[in-house]
């Protein structure tokens, strides 16, 4: 009976052989234990940011590796993360995705969505073959904060949901001739920047709610002379430089967003935008690191809030894109409407505002590739129910009620008595910064994985290029005709209709070489077919006819037809080089 209690014992203390999944979840972002475990309950300020993606890093020194481009105006890092397997090239040979967030300081959970998507990528590389094909054959270039200073004083300092949203070089926004005089100010100390109200009967314009006297409702306009008991007096703060105005003038002023190259405005058209683009130091640095890299294929900007997917253009003087491109933008957008409950496929200027010197906009307009913002997080994703909209409460009512039901009340600072300076007695209160904008933290890893995969899927759409079908026929007289059809896969093309168009970046190029026995090989014209039935009907080039150059590229899942006439035998080499695509080629045989 002892030996088989101890047998028992030894049993139960001897670790069971497991199965390599052991510790994830199929279907979920690792189908394994990760390698680095990261909390996606919650949002990161800008060290906890960088010292996550560092320790991605140190786990996959082959695959991640961070490069800083720039400093920031308080002289913080510009990181860019470059992800791609360096064992299967370097990320200059491969077609690249920019992914970038935090542009606005105040529109913090983005970076979390491209913390996710390194972190993805990473730890399911090896176990999901379509993750090898994105870390092996693509690169991402990922910047998880353009404006780290404001990211930090918004997580460091007071603020409300809209603020600590420019860059942090102070500027004079009132014209006083002062600079960042006049900022919100936390009057009762408790790190939030709320709202006042005052106390006024008789002489207001709001009554408070009878049933939630947190809420006030505005008192119609009457000939009775009705007037309500309260008035609201704005964001916390006071007058701090006595010109009759108060918080008109805080830290900063400039919008990164509005000062790209593409339909740029001055300061009187679109604020902030700088005395000429690409003036902030951050703009600066991303478009010199972005030029050059011409193998650029797809661009994401994360902003929020508002549940969209943007494309441009941004204003509507600048006409519509290119036919061509809208197909791609279009089923990408489409599908983004599918993976992103409650967001919607739109166009800036048409459908939210115009917007001039945007990045996105010059993502497409400038450097010619498919570029999309996405405006993460909507507040109908609280009440995901759309049947049960009838007894949702809408406005600040159904906020307060998914506060309160589900947060226990946590995002409001329920009003208290204040004595301010120059109104009196008044009151304090409202909902905190991350009440609005920002997603709750049960939410905040749903929202990053949908929209991390989105960017995938945006990925997965950059050009692949093969060769699908070779054929040599003899004409005679010593001639032969060399047909070729190379073949796009995805629904990128190698060059888009906007780079064609403007002549951005170098063409592709199609060659023919001989090779070994058949370098002597002499090709006397080439071209490309435009008829797949009558190889006679082509656009013979006009001269250098081994290396056919074409501006408009391999169409999205599409193929071009190049026939080569040559005088000779032996060996040859057929490719296809552009600046999107890994580059391909085959050897033929001309007998």
């Amino acid at each position: 009976m002892l030996q088989l209690t101890l047998t028992l014992a030894l049993l139960l203390q001897t670790p069971v052989a497991t199965k390599a999944t052991d510790g994830g979840f199929p279907g979920l972002p690792a189908n394994h234990t990760p390698k680095v475990e990261i909390a996606w309950n919650r949002l990161y300020d800008t060290d906890q940011l960088y010292a996550l993606f560092d320790k991605l890093e140190a786990q996959y020194p082959t695959l991640l590796k961070k490069q800083v481009i720039g400093h920031s105006t308080e002289s913080r890092e510009l990181r860019v993360y470059i992800l791609t397997n360096t064992k299967k090239g370097a990320d200059t040979e491969k077609p690249a995705m920019w992914i970038d967030a935090n542009v606005h300081g105040n529109e913090v959970q983005g970076s979390e969505a491209v913390l996710y998507t390194a972190w993805y990528l990473l730890e399911n590389y090896g176990h999901n073959p379509r993750v090898d094909e994105l870390v092996d054959q693509r690169a991402f270039y990922l910047m998880p904060s353009v404006n780290p200073d404001s990211r930090a004083a918004w997580f460091r300092d007071a603020n409300n949901a809209s603020s600590s949203r420019t860059g942090r070089q102070p500027m004079d926004d009132d014209g006083d001739g002062l600079f960042d005089e006049d900022p919100s100010d936390d009057l009762d100390g408790d790190g939030h920047i709320v709202q006042l109200r005052k106390y006024t009967p008789g002489e207001g314009t709001l009554r408070l709610d009878p049933d939630d006297p947190r809420l006030m409702i505005p008192v119609p306009q009457n000939d009775k002379g009705i007037k309500g008991d309260w008035t609201m007096l704005g964001q916390e703060g006071f007058d701090n430089d006595g010109d009759g105005r108060a918080n008109e003038d805080g830290v900063g002023g400039y919008d990164m967003n509005r000062s790209d190259p593409s339909m740029w405005m001055p300061e009187h058209v679109q604020g902030g935008a700088g005395p000429y683009p690409l003036y902030w130091p951050e703009t600066r640095a991303i478009a010199e690191f972005l030029l050059t890299k011409p193998n650029l294929a797809a661009l994401q900007s994360f902003h929020n809030s508002g549940g969209m997917i943007l494309r441009g253009p941004g204003a509507e003087a600048f006409g519509e894109y290119a036919r061509e491109d809208l197909r791609v933008f279009d089923e990408l957008g489409r599908d983004g409407e599918r993976m992103l409950p409650f967001y919607r496929y739109m166009i800036i200027w048409k459908d939210l505002y115009s917007v001039f010197g945007g990045f996105a906009t010059w993502g497409y307009e400038g450097l010619g590739v498919i570029s999309f913002t996405n405006e993460l997080w909507n507040d109908a994703q609280q009440y995901p129910d759309s049947s049960k909209e009838s007894i949702v409460p809408t406005g600040r009512k159904g906020d307060h009620f998914f506060d309160d039901a589900l947060l226990m009340g946590a995002g409001f600072v329920d009003w208290h008595q204040y004595e301010h300076p120059l109104y009196g007695a008044v009151e304090i209160g409202g909902f905190k910064k991350d009440v609005g904008r920002v997603p709750p933290t049960f939410l905040i890893e749903e929202m990053v994985h949908r929209n991390a995969l989105f960017c995938l899927k945006h990925a997965e759409a950059m050009p692949i290029v093969r060769i699908a079908k070779t054929e040599v026929t003899d004409l005679g007289g010593g001639v032969r005709a060399v047909d070729v059809v190379f073949e796009n896969l995805r629904a990128i093309p190698t060059r888009t209709a906007r780079a064609a168009g403007s002549k951005i970046g170098k063409p592709d190029l199609f060659t023919i070489e001989g090779t070994g026995a058949g370098a002597g090989l002499e090709v006397l014209a080439g071209g490309m077919r435009t008829d797949r039935f009558r190889p006679e009907v082509i656009e013979l080039a006009d001269r250098e006819p081994a290396r056919l150059v074409s501006e408009r590229g391999i169409g999205g899942r599409s193929e071009v037809r190049v026939r080569w006439f040559v005088r000779g035998t032996g060996q040859a080499t057929v490719s296809w080089q552009g600046e999107k695509a890994l580059a391909a080629q085959a050897t033929i045989e001309i007998r």
